[in-house]
């Protein structure tokens, strides 16, 4: 069985993660969104919102599966048995900051790749930072998140 990690803090989850998982997903037998727990990162929502909206997200799905995990992430994969972790880039910096945790990663557990998709040209600019800018703003999310995001926010 193919498993692979698509790791975040999804904080909150935007429709550029939602179209990077399903590009991925004919890819796997399963994915597991693992909602990375930071004790030093001010989250926006806590763990337990951010694990209702994105199951809420993919409700129905028999491939996607949601789960919190703390601490590094290939231990994460191999206490779940990924072999793969999917990740999203949008942008030149992404790519740089992803390759350096892809090759520390694969250091540290070699039998674990990481598979990096390209973000949709119309994805590009979206991020859960800006997002949480724009609802600290009193901005309209609506364009940038799944719908079934809005009522968690």
């Amino acid at each position: 069985m193919k498993i692979a990690l698509f790791p975040g803090s999804f904080d909150p989850m935007t429709i550029a993660h939602v179209d990077i998982l399903k590009r991925a997903l004919p890819l796997f037998d399963q994915i597991v969104i693992g909602i990375g727990l930071n004790s030093s990162k001010q989250n926006f929502l806590s763990a337990e919102k951010r694990e209702e909206m994105v199951r809420k997200i993919f409700v129905g799905n028999e491939k996607v599966d949601v789960q919190l995990y703390e601490g590094l992430t290939v231990d994460f994969c191999r206490k779940i048995n990924a072999k793969y972790m999917v990740r999203g880039i949008r942008s030149a910096s992404d790519f740089e900051y992803e390759r350096a945790i892809a090759q520390i990663n694969q250091t540290m557990m070699p039998e674990v790749e990481t598979i990096l998709l390209l973000s949709k040209p119309e994805y590009s600019a979206i991020s859960s930072t800006i997002v949480r800018d724009i609802l600290r703003n009193k901005g309209n999310i609506s364009p940038f998140v799944p719908k079934e995001v809005i009522e968690f926010l």
